[in-house]
């Protein structure tokens, strides 16, 4: 799905795991409607905050059309974690002892298209000038595995520091806010989208993982979408941030 395809600002925002949609011939991958609403299946409030991001900023966005159960767009295909057999305990029968030719053509319907929509749309902003930030939102849940997570929200990155660094310290700005840099999960572990179209480019990047409890409600969805659309604002107006650089 695309969300202001022709919005100028030289960001792209991106969203792997907006839906929880199972496509109909693959009969919910045998689960049933409660499963398909929990997290295994979708980063849940992403999408949401992604396309009000894309609004207040007047920025293009691209997001996933179907459930990571189906492939995760955020994993090579051929990874062991980009069609799970289970997920948090849950066994997910329509993947289970699934072919190598059905796993390749799950790639080519869902996987590829999504990238290549990707591709296009910042493409698009790189013609127009000047080097645009890509930027990927996440959601996670509170707890995972009996244990709770203290983040209000986490930024990931890698190498490249030129988002994620000055995005913390404006965001502990906020009295109260936890911000976890490379918490609860690491951009050093988990970056496949980002490295494919922006880091192997030298092109500005950053994810951020949101608590998925304050994506819920109108309220925390606009105190989120207000923090974070600031944020970018001033990381925008950073000269750094439009140049093509490696680290």
């Amino acid at each position: 799905m695309l969300v202001n395809p022709e919005a100028p600002r030289p960001i792209l925002l991106v969203c792997d795991h907006a839906s929880r949609t199972i496509p109909r011939a693959l009969a919910s991958l045998g689960l049933d409607d409660m499963s398909l609403r929990r997290h295994i299946a979708w980063d849940i409030g992403a999408g949401e905050l992604t396309r009000r991001l894309a609004d207040r900023l007047d920025a293009p966005a691209v997001l996933a059309g179907y459930s990571r159960l189906v492939i995760d767009l955020n994993r090579q295909p051929g990874d062991p974690q980009s069609i799970l057999a289970a997920s948090d305990g849950i066994v997910v029968p329509g993947n289970v002892g699934l072919a190598p030719a059905a796993q390749e053509a799950r790639a080519e319907a869902f996987h590829w298209p999504y990238h290549h929509a990707v591709d296009q749309a910042f493409a698009r902003l790189r013609r127009a000038g000047p080097e645009p930030l890509f930027f990927s939102v996440h959601t996670f849940t509170p707890s995972l595995g009996g244990e709770d997570r203290k983040w209000n929200l986490g930024v990931l990155w890698n190498r490249d520091p030129r988002i994620a660094v000055p995005l913390i310290e404006i965001l502990r700005e906020t009295a109260g806010l936890r911000v976890g840099d490379n918490e609860p999960y690491s951009g050093k572990d988990i970056a496949y989208t980002l490295n494919l179209h922006a880091g192997a480019a030298g092109l500005a990047h950053c994810a951020i993982e949101v608590r998925q409890d304050h994506c819920e409600s109108e309220s925390d969805l606009e105190r989120f979408t207000d923090l974070l659309s600031s944020a970018l604002d001033r990381i925008l107006a950073m000269p750094n941030v439009h140049r093509i650089e490696q680290f």
